[in-house]
């Protein structure tokens, strides 16, 4: 009988299935995770160049940016270095400029809802047929201490100009990780830092009032 019981192949077609459901399974929901996160890039790509546009022809949320450049020698370039650069974001539930910017929260709330209702929170609201849509909009989840506006002087404009200087501004993002859900709960698999995402353009005009 025991001769008889160690060569049984009794079960032995549930235990491969077992086996093979097991790995299939891995590999299915692996194959969602890492599309989700694929969608994560390309969502965090487009608000970055959103949010670079809506910067570049609205009032700055450096708000001094507009008299940093200099003036002693009106129409005389405005060379790289000449002022800044602003990095302007949130830590927590405050904002804050490097260099000494004056960090301006309605204005960054433009840059990260669009033309939606100006909070002092990281609600999103869904925007109108007559609202542009902001940063938040394009990448849902987005928290306003994962965007930095930065203003940088390199070498663009002139002194005196009538509608201030003409600064090189860089939406990026920081802190953000691409999120796994059935991997990471199965298999301890853990939320990857997603590598620095941003998008340039050159300040069109440093408005006295938003568009």
């Amino acid at each position: 009988m025991i001769r008889r019981f160690a060569t049984s192949e009794d079960g032995a077609a549930m235990v491969e299935m077992t086996i093979v459901s097991t790995l299939l399974f891995a590999l299915v929901l692996g194959f969602v995770d890492f599309g989700y996160a694929f969608y994560q890039w390309n969502a965090a790509t487009k608000a970055v160049q959103i949010g670079a546009r809506l910067a570049s022809i609205s009032d700055p949320v450096a708000s001094n940016l507009t008299t940093a450049g200099p003036t002693t020698t009106p129409g005389s370039p405005v060379v790289a270095g000449a002022y800044g650069p602003f990095a302007c974001s949130y830590t927590g539930t405050v904002g804050s400029c490097t260099n000494s910017g004056t960090f301006n929260a309605t204005n960054f709330s433009r840059i990260f809802r669009g033309d939606t209702a100006v909070t002092n929170d990281d609600v999103c609201p869904t925007p109108t047929t007559s609202q542009r849509a902001g940063m938040c909009q394009f990448f849902p989840g987005l928290l306003r201490s994962n965007v930095v506006v930065t203003y940088t002087a390199t070498g663009l404009g002139y002194q005196t100009r009538l509608g201030g200087p003409v600064p090189t501004i860089t939406v990026s993002l920081q802190n953000r990780t691409f999120q796994f859900f059935f991997l990471q709960g199965l298999m301890g698999f853990a939320n990857i830092n997603m590598p620095s995402m941003l998008s340039t353009v050159t300040g069109e005009d440093v408005k006295s009032t938003y568009p």
